[in-house]
């Protein structure tokens, strides 16, 4: 099917909210993910070293459009992903208002490193890029060890200068969290986007960030389509007549995370929002909430210490990264 109904549409358009920064502001509940849309970043984490920093057979232009046209209205973009140009031009000639859609977009560590005026003039390119005048959110990708901190108050100062109307956090462990709340923060950050799947549920985590009133953004919402043979999610997915795809956005949904699928092709894209015309048991809920074991916990260790310091002069050592950080 590459082509999506009226109602699906509508749902897609209506999509619940979730309120953030204290009822103050609100976050789509599904939007599109545009990591390795049309492009692959060259020190991606995945195994890509031989197609790294190439085009796909899609250019990223052409995906978003079509993400736009079934009636996705959030779009998650990055510095990183080393497309917003050409998620620029699909906004542009989607002829969706711009006031109609939610873009949120990550400063990257390279960036992030160099301190305050590379970030000031990377948000302007990013603006440029992406054909707009503000940004609904601008996150910090990865708490650089020691550059995080001045990261974040310097999105506090453009955000009080009207170029983006929400800050926030990505790949936040708890304790980086308490860093920068010691450091005193005088805008609360909005989201922290992390890796949430039944496969990597860290649910001490995520319990802290949603006492402290921060929304979860799940990335890998779908596990990049290594689970999709799961037995436990198949036997439900057989239940529901939907796919594992669409059981694991459900699952996301209902525990009341940002849910970010993405796809280069039409049909996943429609397939992958169609989570909002049935719902788990408490049953299903708990039984997939049983699915992350300790290995994966413990791979989630190894690249959160690879990754806070990746792109930057201190990449390939441990110098600055947190040891003893909460993993569950």
């Amino acid at each position: 099917m590459s082509s999506v109904d009226d109602a699906d549409m509508l749902r897609l358009l209506n999509c619940p909210s979730i309120p953030m920064d204290g009822g103050k502001s609100s976050h789509p509940s599904i939007g599109f993910g545009t990591y390795k849309v049309g492009f692959i970043p060259a020190s991606a984490s995945s195994a890509v070293a031989a197609t790294s920093s190439t085009s796909s057979e899609r250019t990223a232009e052409e995906c978003v459009l079509d993400a736009l046209n079934v009636g996705y209205r959030f779009l998650e973009c990055a510095e990183f992903y080393g497309n917003e140009a050409q998620v620029g031009k699909a906004i542009s000639k989607s002829g969706v208002p711009r006031e109609e859609i939610f873009i949120c977009s990550k400063v990257w560590t390279t960036t992030i490193e160099k301190g305050p005026d590379a970030i000031r003039a990377q948000l302007d390119k990013t603006l440029n890029d992406l054909g707009t005048s503000y940004l609904d959110l601008y996150l910090v990708h990865w708490p650089v060890p020691g550059k995080h901190v001045e990261a974040y108050k310097t999105l506090e100062v453009l955000c009080k200068e009207g170029k983006i109307r929400g800050i926030g956090l990505s790949n936040y462990a708890v304790e980086d969290y308490l860093e920068l709340k010691e450091a005193g923060m005088e805008i609360k950050p909005s989201v922290n986007q992390i890796e949430i799947n039944p496969f990597i549920y860290r649910k001490n985590t995520i319990d802290f960030f949603k006492k402290e009133g921060v929304v979860l953004q799940s990335y890998r919402s779908l596990r990049d389509g290594k689970e999709f043979g799961n037995a436990t999610l198949v036997k439900i997915a057989d239940a529901h007549k939907k796919t594992p795809a669409q059981i694991l956005g459900r699952w996301c949904v209902q525990k009341g995370f940002v849910y970010v699928p993405k796809s280069v092709k039409k049909e996943r894209m429609i397939e992958n929002a169609q989570v909002f015309d049935f719902e788990l048991s408490a049953e299903e809920m708990s039984e997939l909430d049983s699915l992350t074991d300790p290995k994966t916990i413990q791979t989630f260790q190894g690249l959160y210490r690879k990754c806070v310091n990746r792109d930057t002069s201190k990449d390939g050592t441990l110098d600055g990264v947190k040891m003893n950080i909460t993993l569950d």
